[in-house]
C-alpha cells in the first residue's frame, strides 16, 4: 500500500481494516458498542466487507437489503440479494428484506419512466427510494445508526465533483457522521478512509463471496469519470486522494463556521402518508413520487 508506506501479509491485512475500522469509529465518534448498527447491504464488496469487520468487531448489527428490481442479463437484484442473503446465513445474522416491486408497486427502472426525477437514468429515482426505506427500516426496527459501505474513492469522487461546480450546501453536509434530526437516525461511514483496492482485498481474503458488476445504470456516470481521473493522479502521487479528503474534513470547520446551517436547523415535518420527516408541509417527495406513478 504505497500511499501508506505499508506492506502486510494476509493475516495483519486483515486485522489492520478491523483495526482501522475500529479508529474509523472511535475518532469520528459514529457509535458505540452498545448501539444497534444497521448496515445498508447491496451484495458488493465494500457493505459486506463493512458488516464482516463490524461483526469481528462484536458490534451488535443488523442489514438491510433494498431489491430495486434492475434486471439486466444477469438479474442484478436477484444475484446481489442472494450474495446478501448468504452472507448473512453464514455468519447467523439478520438482515431486512425490502422488496420495492412488492412493496411499491413498481421496480427502480419503472418509477424512473413515470417521473422528472428519472430523466435518462433512474438514479435520482433510486437515492430516493434507498433514503427513505433505510431510515424507515432504521426507525422501525429500532436501530440507533445506520452506516453504509462507502469506501475513500467514493468520498473523495463526490466531493471532487462538489468543488467543480462549487456546491456549498453539499460540501457543508459531506462528513463522515451525519447526525440524527428529528425523525432521521444518524448515518456513519466506518469504511470513509480506506481505498477501494483495499476493501476489495479485504473481501477477497475474507472469503466474502460478492457480487462483481456494477449497476447497469451506473455506466457513463459523472461519479465513474471522476474516479478514473483521480485514480490517474492517485497513480502519479500516491496518498493524493486521502490527503485531499482529510484536508477537506479539516478545512471544512473553518470554511463553514460563520455560515448557518439552514439543513439542520430548519423544522422538519411529519409526512401525512408515511409519517417520515420532511422538510416542507404535505406529503415528502417519496410520497409524491409513489402517487404520481
Amino acid at each position: 500500500m504505497r500511499q501508506h508506506k505499508l506492506a502486510l501479509c494476509k493475516h495483519h491485512f486483515l486485522e489492520w481494516v478491523c483495526d482501522q475500522t475500529e479508529r474509523n469509529i472511535n475518532k469520528y465518534k459514529m457509535f458505540t458498542k452498545g448501539d444497534r448498527v444497521l448496515v445498508a447491504v447491496s451484495g458488493g464488496k465494500d457493505s459486506l466487507a463493512l458488516w464482516d469487520a463490524l461483526n469481528k468487531l462484536g458490534y451488535t448489527t443488523g442489514g438491510v437489503y433494498i431489491n430495486l428490481g434492475i434486471s439486466g442479463d444477469d438479474q442484478y437484484s436477484l444475484k446481489s440479494q442472494s450474495l446478501a442473503e448468504k452472507f448473512a446465513s453464514d455468519h447467523n445474522l439478520v438482515l431486512h428484506i425490502v422488496n420495492i416491486k412488492s412493496d411499491y408497486g413498481k421496480t427502480i427502472p419503472e418509477f424512473s419512466e413515470t417521473n422528472k426525477r428519472g430523466k435518462s437514468k433512474p438514479c435520482s429515482v433510486c437515492g430516493l427510494l434507498k433514503r427513505h426505506t433505510m431510515n424507515e427500516i432504521g426507525s422501525r426496527k429500532g436501530y440507533d445508526v445506520l452506516v453504509t459501505g462507502h469506501n475513500l474513492d467514493d468520498e473523495v469522487s463526490v466531493l471532487f465533483n462538489n468543488v467543480l461546480g462549487w456546491q456549498v450546501d453539499f460540501l457543508r453536509r459531506q462528513s463522515p457522521l451525519i447526525p440524527a434530526k428529528e425523525g432521521l437516525i444518524p448515518k456513519a461511514k466506518p469504511f470513509c478512509r480506506f481505498y477501494e483496492r483495499e476493501t476489495a482485498a479485504y473481501a477477497i481474503l475474507a472469503n466474502i463471496e460478492y457480487i462483481e458488476d456494477e449497476c447497469p445504470f451506473s455506466e457513463g456516470s459523472t461519479t465513474i469519470q471522476n474516479k478514473e481521473l483521480l485514480n490517474h493522479l492517485e497513480h502519479q502521487r500516491a496518498g493524493t486522494k486521502l490527503a485531499f479528503y482529510l484536508k477537506f474534513l479539516r478545512a471544512k470547520k473553518e470554511l463553514f463556521a460563520d455560515l448557518e446551517d439552514d439543513k439542520y436547523t430548519e423544522a422538519l415535518f411529519s409526512c401525512p402518508t408515511c409519517g417520515q420527516p420532511t422538510p416542507k408541509q404535505g406529503n415528502c417527495a417519496f410520497c409524491r413520487m409513489v402517487t404520481r406513478s
